[in-house]
This record gives C-alpha cells, sequence and structure tokens, in this order.
C-alpha cells in the first residue's frame, strides 16, 4: 500500500465541531415552535380562568347570601341559588357512579393483572376500553330510557339497601386491609412516628366516610319511592358504566408495574394467587389505584351528559337527598340554563351564576387532584 492510497485525517478543531448554520437555525425554529406551543396552552387556560372568575366575581359580590343557603331548591330564574342543592346531588352521582366502578374496574384490572393469560388480555383490554370510547350522550339515554325503567324503577328498597350494604363492607374490608399494612410496614421499618399518625388518621378518615354513607343508605331506604323517570340513581349508575374503564385501565397499569420477584416471593411462602393479589400486588400498587380512583372521582364529578339526560329534572330542581329523585348537579345545573336564550339566561345574576357554579367545580376537581398527588407521593413504592 502506497503513501497515496492513505487517506490523511483530517485534524478535528473547534469550528469543525461547531453545528453547521443551517442545522443550527432549523433547532432554533424547532425550540421556538415547541416554546410557543407550551404558552399557548398556557396562555388559553390562563384566560378561562380569568374570565371564570371574573364573572364568579360578580355573582358573589352582587347575589345576597341567604338565597344560596337553605332555600328550597335551585330556582335560579327565580333568583334562588341554593348551592347545597346542586352540590348534594352532584356527591350522589359521583358516590353512586364509585359504587359502581369501583368494585367492577378493580375487579377487572385484578383479573388482566393476575389472572389472564396473554391471549385473554390482549382481546379482553381492548375490548374493555372500548366502553371509554361510547358518546356519553347515547349512555345518557340509555340510562334515560332502560336504565331507570328496567334497573332503578323496578328494584326495591330492600334490595338497594343490601347492594349497597355488601359493597360498602367490600370496600371497608378492602380500605382497613391497607391501612393495617400501612401501619405493620411503618412499624417494622422503623420509621417516624408521624407516619403512623398519617395512617391512624387514613383509618378514621375511612370509618367516618362509610359511617356517613352507612347513615345515608339507611335514610334511602326510609324514604324509598320507585323511579319511574330520569332520577339520580339511574345517572350514577351511567356515570359509573363510563367510569369503569378508566379505573381498570389506570389499576391493571399500576399492578403491572409491581415486579415479578413479589410475586414469586409470595408464591415460595405458599401463598395462593389471590392471597398474592389482595396482600402484596394491590398494596404495593396502592399509588396507582388511589390516582385511578381520583381521576374517576373527578370524571364521574365533570360528567355532563349523562346527568342532564338521566338525572330526571330540566333548569331547575327542588332540594332532594334521595338517590330515586329527580335533581341537577352542578354540570348539569350549567347545562341547563346554557341551553336557554340569552333573554332568558341573561336575567339578573342568572347567567353569571353558571361562571360561578363552573368556579366551584373547578374548585372541588383541582382540590381532588392535589391532594390525590400529595397522597400517591407519600404512599408511592419504588423498585
Amino acid at each position: 500500500m502506497t503513501d497515496a492510497t492513505v487517506a490523511h485525517p483530517v485534524p478535528l478543531t473547534v469550528e469543525r465541531l461547531q453545528i453547521a448554520p443551517a442545522r443550527r437555525r432549523r433547532e432554533v425554529i424547532v425550540r421556538f415552535s415547541l416554546l410557543m406551543a407550551a404558552l399557548v396552552s398556557v396562555l388559553v387556560s390562563a384566560l378561562i380562568v380569568w374570565n371564570l372568575v371574573a364573572e364568579a366575581w360578580t355573582f358573589i359580590t352582587g347575589v345576597a347570601w341567604a338565597d344560596t343557603w337553605g332555600q328550597l331548591g335551585w330556582f335560579p330564574r327565580r333568583g334562588l341559588y341554593d348551592i347545597p342543592t346542586i352540590v348534594i346531588a352532584s356527591i350522589i352521582v359521583t358516590a353512586i357512579a364509585m359504587l359502581v366502578a369501583g368494585p367492577l374496574g378493580l375487579g377487572a384490572a385484578v383479573y388482566l393483572s393476575e389472572y389472564a393469560n396473554r391471549r385473554v388480555r390482549a382481546w379482553l383490554k381492548p375490548a374493555l376500553e372500548i366502553l371509554a370510547g361510547i358518546p356519553s350522550v347515547v349512555l345518557g339515554f340509555f340510562a334515560l330510557t332502560w336504565i331507570a325503567p328496567n334497573l332503578v324503577g323496578r328494584i326495591g328498597r330492600n334490595t338497594f339497601l343490601v347492594i349497597g350494604a355488601m359493597i360498602l363492607a367490600g370496600y371497608a374490608v378492602v380500605a382497613i386491609g391497607v391501612a393495617r399494612n400501612r401501619i405493620k410496614h411503618y412499624r417494622e421499618s422503623g420509621s417516624d412516628s408521624s407516619a403512623l399518625i398519617v395512617a391512624v388518621g387514613a383509618i378514621a378518615v375511612i370509618v367516618a366516610i362509610f359511617g356517613l354513607t352507612a347513615a345515608w343508605l339507611l335514610n334511602v331506604w326510609l324514604e324509598f319511592a320507585p323511579a319511574r323517570a330520569g332520577s339520580l340513581a339511574a345517572a350514577g349508575i351511567g356515570v359509573g358504566i363510563l367510569t369503569i374503564p378508566l379505573v381498570a385501565s389506570i389499576s391493571e397499569d399500576a399492578m403491572a408495574a409491581v415486579p415479578d420477584s413479589l410475586r414469586e416471593a409470595s408464591a415460595g411462602l405458599g401463598a395462593r394467587k389471590m392471597a398474592t393479589a389482595t396482600t402484596v400486588v394491590v398494596p404495593a400498587a396502592i399509588s396507582g389505584i388511589v390516582a385511578a380512583f381520583i381521576v374517576a372521582v373527578s370524571r364521574a364529578i365533570g360528567e355532563t351528559m349523562v346527568v342532564f339526560l338521566a338525572g330526571g329534572a330540566a333548569d331547575a330542581t327542588r332540594f332532594t337527598d334521595s338517590p330515586f329523585e329527580g335533581s341537577l348537579t352542578m354540570t348539569a345545573a350549567m347545562a341547563s340554563l346554557a341551553s336557554g336564550t340569552d333573554s332568558v339566561v341573561g336575567e339578573g345574576l342568572t347567567f353569571q351564576s353558571l361562571y360561578f357554579v363552573g368556579l366551584l367545580l373547578f374548585a372541588i376537581t383541582l382540590g381532588l387532584n392535589v391532594v390525590a398527588a400529595r397522597f400517591v407521593a407519600r404512599v408511592r413504592e419504588e423498585y
């Protein structure tokens, strides 16, 4: 090989290591475009919040607050803005939705994660997620025309009480079991007492919630009236069906992230698959499961079309705490008023009341997300 065939290496210099001018310009353009996209989304969110707060402030400063509490109900065109009417209705619908979506979604997640083989999981999970693609207006019409007369209308108060008590007991067993495991973990790991106090406080909150729910079930049993049209129960069941895929998908992803070594260790100790799922996998994935439930609650409390169609009320309603009567949730109240003409909606502070309800709904969902983020960050297990 002669010297002529040997390629002389080109010496490296600072100038040769720098990016070419044309490539640098493209990088600058791309970075600027992405920055503008991010700023536009932030600006749109800020404008929405500003408009919401500005119009809601007009309602806050102009309304007689005696007309927002303890009135007959939500009659905005008559100047009666009883906030508890729509807040209690929203809580009832959300509670019924979680009673439906919680056990079914979590059970589906446990099956997909721990029991289903690869072939079954390949078609069952997409089929379950198809449910999330059903338009809410279709599900609302289904809740009004089938669930309300055939399911809610024919259910007896004893049946309702038994079903609610069974679901409530299941929630209590799971929640207390998880809390006990957390306390045992804190004691064995020698953590500070503040963590133990948080766990005990969580148990107290769980007991209080279940006690209040049980009292509400007893009140419903005593004042039962079969529903022949739309009702909060029909709307809650419809919203629950809508949120089942959300709970199942997020919970299953959280369980799938649990290392197989934990399952193998549990099986090596002689635990059956059900014991492994309930005592190992679910506590290890509790942060993701809690996140799934919080997202589902936010989705349920913000649902509009199902409760608007199947809630059993038009644009005004009397106060009720029975799920078998018709009422308006916060979102349904906004939709019913916004669908009117300008001359009707704009009378007095009726139009501004929409923004106040929207601001209240925004504050509730924001609070749920903040609490969920703090809770998930505290109990999250990293492997």
